[in-house]
């Protein structure tokens, strides 16, 4: 419990500092003597236009993942054997989504610019609204049926969650709150706070640096791969296993958008010279580990989907039956290692840094 309440308070607050950090703070770590804290602590202040803009992107991105059209397929089982049925629509959503603000940036009505100036703004507003969401996912897992391995901890629960796939109305055609939050608001919001970015440094300096043209590219085409291949989030921990608490709402609502834009945001007001052996490196080092993340990835979910029928490198899987009833995947880069698929995100993340 105590390290579930450090979490709780220490993920907004640390947040926060690498903001501080990347526009107050020069960029470094720790804070400098010039660090400029008033500025700081302004930028965070909540405001009106703040919200105004989180609530039109939340009710904009819960429409799409509603009602834009994609695929319907079934989630993996459930413990009382129910398949949730998912509507797979997140490319859709994607470049709806930029051609909606391209068309607002366009006709003068909005300015991507207000991202970037509002950072501060956002930030305190998404981290609010996770609290609040978090509260409700904990009332509603209990009121609704979905409370499922709860320690009796208050603070456990709310960090972890109290309920397993809560869609509003309950039932298996309401709205599902994980899958929606894991996949819409936060994904696309980073790589728009990237486009942000890189606007901004155009207005400042008249063209955009190569390094913040890599860095675009390269989690642009994460997240076009990610939704390319979307129906492998069915299989994750976090929509598989995983309750819906605070843990995987900050995680995807604030964490994942504020802090892995965080390169971009660097990169401003760095317009360095890459040289173009360094750019070949960098671009031969994220492929590489999107390569591995995504087939790694993907022998687990073809797994998952299907044990006994599985084929990977093409031949049987094979697995361990454990204890507790699953199986664990050997075959493939699973028979590697345990966790070959960080070594993917490890190359992704190094080059994004590079």
């Amino acid at each position: 419990v105590p390290g579930n309440l450090a979490m709780i308070i220490g993920l907004p607050i640390f947040t926060a500092y690498l903001f501080f950090a990347v526009r107050f703070n020069d960029g470094q770590l720790l804070p400098q003597p010039d660090a400029d804290w008033a500025g700081f602590f302004s930028a965070l202040r909540p405001s009106v236009r703040a919200s105004a803009l989180y609530g039109l992107w939340l009710a904009m991105q819960a429409l799409l993942q509603r009602y834009a059209p994609g695929r319907e397929v079934l989630g993996s089982e459930l413990p009382d054997g129910r398949r949730l049925p998912y509507r797979m629509n997140g490319l859709f959503s994607l470049m709806a989504t930029f051609l909606l603000v391209a068309a607002l940036q366009l006709s003068g009505l909005f300015s991507i610019a207000s991202l970037y100036e509002e950072f501060g703004a956002l930030l305190s507003v998404m981290t609010l609204f996770s609290f609040g969401f978090s509260l409700f996912l904990y009332i509603y897992g209990k009121r609704h049926g979905q409370a499922r391995n709860l320690s009796g901890s208050v603070i456990h629960d709310f960090w972890m969650g109290t309920g397993h796939n809560p869609r509003v109305p309950p039932g298996p055609s309401g709205f599902d709150l994980k899958l929606f939050c894991e996949a819409r608001p936060g994904l696309i919001f980073w790589v728009l706070l990237n486009t942000a970015f890189a606007y901004v440094q155009y207005e400042r300096y008249g063209f955009v640096s190569t390094s913040m043209v890599l860095v675009w590219l390269f989690q642009m085409f994460y997240i076009v791969d990610y939704f390319w291949n979307e129906e492998a989030i069915l299989t994750t921990m976090d929509i598989k296993h995983e309750n819906f608490g605070y843990m995987l709402a900050f995680g995807d609502l604030v964490w994942v958008p504020m802090t892995y834009s965080l390169q971009a945001h660097y990169l401003i007001d760095r317009v360095h010279s890459l040289p173009w052996w360094a750019a070949v490196l960098i671009v031969a080092t994220n492929m590489l580990g999107l390569y591995i993340f995504r087939a790694v990835n993907l022998q687990k979910h073809r797994f998952r989907r299907a044990p006994d029928e599985a084929r990977i490198w093409g031949k049987p899987a094979e697995y361990l039956q454990t204890e507790q009833g699953g199986k664990l995947l050997l075959s493939g880069f699973w028979g590697w290692s345990r966790h070959f698929n960080y070594v993917g995100d490890i190359l992704m993340a190094l080059s994004w840094s590079l």
